[in-house]
């Protein structure tokens, strides 16, 4: 089961403080389910794909729709970038869209205002 988790006890303790209060009701074990969310959203899988020994598909979905609506991973992770300081080495998404091939003849057309300021196309 350790292999499974993704997250060590220090890295928990250091992100413990952005979870958010639970209830009467005591949770499931938080280092267990985070392992399960980083699982499937890394592999890209489906909820119910994860791996059984992370515990409930049904459990790890809640706890992510849960969890993002409240902001905590945001929360977590603007903290922790937040406490690195300044980076040492910038990354650029290299990520490209693909057009439609009439998309170019939307501005010809005057679909879409020229908000660039560049030479109009004739």
């Amino acid at each position: 089961m350790s292999d499974l988790m993704l997250l060590s006890e220090a890295q928990m303790r250091r992100i413990k403080p952005y979870f958010p209060w639970s209830h009467s009701i005591p949770r499931v074990d938080d280092r267990r389910i985070i392992s399960g969310i980083v699982f499937v959203i890394r592999n890209g899988l489906r909820w119910r794909d994860a791996p059984k020994e992370y515990g409930p598909h049904k459990t790890i979905y809640n706890r992510f729709i849960r969890w993002s609506r409240l902001g905590v991973f945001s929360r977590i992770l603007a903290e922790l970038a937040a406490k690195r300081g300044k980076p040492e080495q910038l990354m650029i998404d290299a990520t490209h869209l693909k057009a439609h091939r009439t998309a170019a003849s939307l501005l010809k057309k005057g679909m879409f205002l020229d908000v660039s300021g560049g030479p109009k196309v004739v």
